[in-house]
C-alpha cells in the first residue's frame, strides 16, 4: 500500500513540475526567469535561500540570489543580489565541482565537510551578511543537448516547524528534474538577451556613449526602482513580476532611436548647438516608430519608454505631444515637437527610466564631460525632484540606493 501511495505522490510531483515549467516558459527577461526558477526550486524543498550561477566564457558567474531570512531583516535591501563573483569550473568550490562533474550534491552541514572531498565552502557571504548556511543541495542545469548551462544551489531546507534540516534524496531528484526542464527556457531567454545586446552594440557603433553596460545598468536600475515604487503602493506581487519582465528589456532599448541620427551629431566631441540638439531630440520619435504597430504586446512598453524618457515632470521636456505621430505615412521632416507632457501624463515606465538614465549618465565619463561624484549626482537628483523627476520615483530610488550602488559595481566592466 505504501508503494502505491509513494508512486501516486511521485506522479503528482512530476505533473506539478511540468505545470511550473509551462508557466515559466512565457517569461522573457533572464533575471525575471532566474528569479522564478529559484523561487520554485526553493518551494519544492521548502528552502530558506538559494542562488543561481550561469556558465559564461568558461566560468560560473553568480547571477541571482534569494534569502528569506535576510529579506525579513530588511525588505528593501537586495544588494546581495548584485554581488559580483566568478568561479572556475573545477573541484575547488562546491558549485564548480557540480558543474565539472555534472552530478548533484547534497551536503548536510557545509561547515563540517568530510576530509576526503576536494572542494571547500566559501563562507565570505555568511560573514558579510551575518547569515548561517547549513544544509545545501547543488544541482547542475543541463539542456537536452547535454550542454551545462549553470548550477542551481538551494540552501537550508526547513521542516514544518521552520527548523533547518537536511535535504532528502527525493528533493535532489525533483530539483534536478525541474532544473533540467527549465534549462531550455533559460537558454532561450539568454538568447533573447544576447539579441537585445547586439542591437545595443549596433547602436554603439553609431554612438560611442551608448554601451551595452550603460544599457544593462539602466535596465537593472529601472526594475529595482519600480519594485520599490510598487511595493510602497502595495501593488500585488503578481503584477510587479509581470511589469518587471517587460520593463527590463524595454528600458535597455531606451535610446535605440539614435541609430537614425547623423554621425556629425552623435560623434561630436563637444556640446551640441541648438540646431543640433533639436535634431538629436528626434531620436525619441525614431525609437517610438521602431516599435509602434508591433504585433507583440511587449513592444508597447518599449515604444512608450523610447518616446517619453526625456519628458520632465514639470512639462519642460521633449518631444511632447506630436499630432499624427502614429501615422505610418508621416514624414519625419513633418514632425514638430509639441508641448511637453507633465506629471502622470508621462508613462510610469518612462518616468523611471528618465531617472535611471540621467543617474548613469552623470556618473559616467563622456567625451564632453568628466564623471560626477556621488555627492554631486545625488544632490542634483534631489534638487530636480518635482521638476525633472517624479518625486515618488526619486524617493523609491533613494530608498534602495545601496542596491543601485551594487548594480553599478556589478556592471562597471565585463
Amino acid at each position: 500500500m505504501s508503494e502505491i501511495v509513494n508512486h501516486q505522490q511521485d506522479k503528482e510531483n512530476i505533473i506539478e513540475i511540468l505545470k511550473i515549467n509551462e508557466k515559466i516558459s512565457h517569461i522573457k527577461d533572464v533575471d525575471s526567469l532566474l528569479d522564478r526558477v529559484l523561487l520554485e526550486a526553493r518551494a519544492i524543498t521548502n528552502a530558506d535561500a538559494g542562488s543561481i550561477y550561469l556558465v559564461k566564457k568558461g566560468k560560473l558567474t553568480f547571477e541571482y540570489v534569494q534569502n528569506d531570512t535576510l529579506m525579513k531583516k530588511d525588505k528593501r535591501s537586495k544588494k546581495y543580489l548584485y554581488a559580483k563573483q566568478e568561479l572556475e569550473i573545477d573541484n575547488a568550490s562546491i558549485s564548480g565541482y557540480v558543474a565539472l562533474n555534472r552530478k548533484s550534491l547534497i551536503i548536510d552541514d557545509v561547515y563540517h565537510l568530510p576530509d576526503n572531498v576536494p572542494f571547500t565552502f566559501n563562507r565570505s557571504f555568511d560573514d558579510l551578511s551575518s547569515y548561517h548556511t547549513q544544509s545545501m543541495l547543488t544541482v547542475p542545469v543541463i539542456t537536452t543537448e547535454d550542454k551545462i548551462t549553470g548550477v542551481l544551489q538551494i540552501i537550508n531546507a526547513r521542516n514544518a516547524e521552520g527548523t533547518v534540516t537536511s535535504f532528502s534524496k527525493d528533493d535532489e531528484i525533483l530539483v534536478s528534474l525541474f532544473a533540467n526542464q527549465a534549462a531550455m527556457v533559460i537558454e532561450r531567454a539568454r538568447m533573447t538577451h544576447e539579441l537585445i545586446l547586439r542591437m545595443i552594440k549596433m547602436a554603439a557603433l553609431r554612438d560611442p556613449k551608448e554601451t551595452d553596460l550603460h544599457a544593462k545598468r539602466v535596465g537593472t536600475y529601472s526594475i529595482e526602482i519600480y519594485q520599490r515604487w510598487a511595493t510602497r503602493r502595495n501593488i500585488p506581487d503578481k503584477e510587479i513580476k509581470r511589469i518587471k519582465d517587460d520593463l527590463k528589456i524595454a528600458a535597455m532599448l531606451h535610446d535605440i532611436g539614435k541609430v537614425a541620427i547623423t554621425d556629425a551629431i552623435l560623434k561630436k566631441n563637444a556640446r551640441l548647438n541648438d540646431l543640433e540638439y533639436d535634431f538629436m531630440k528626434l531620436h525619441t520619435v525614431y525609437g517610438y516608430r521602431f516599435f509602434m504597430n508591433s504585433t507583440f504586446k511587449e513592444d508597447d512598453m518599449a515604444a512608450e519608454i523610447t518616446l517619453n524618457h526625456h519628458e520632465k515632470w514639470d512639462g519642460s521636456g521633449y518631444p511632447g505631444y506630436i499630432p499624427g505621430i502614429d501615422r505610418i505615412d508621416l514624414d519625419i521632416n513633418e514632425i514638430r515637437l509639441g508641448p511637453g507632457k507633465k506629471g502622470e501624463e508621462i508613462p510610469l515606465s518612462a518616468r523611471i527610466v528618465a531617472l535611471a538614465d540621467v543617474y548613469d549618465a552623470l556618473m559616467s565619463k563622456r567625451t564632453y564631460k568628466d564623471s560626477w561624484n556621488e555627492d554631486k549626482t545625488l544632490s542634483y537628483i534631489e534638487s530636480e525632484k518635482g521638476k525633472q523627476f517624479d518625486p515618488e520615483v526619486v524617493e523609491a530610488f533613494t530608498d534602495i540606493y545601496d542596491v543601485i550602488q551594487a548594480i553599478r559595481e556589478k556592471y562597471s566592466s565585463e
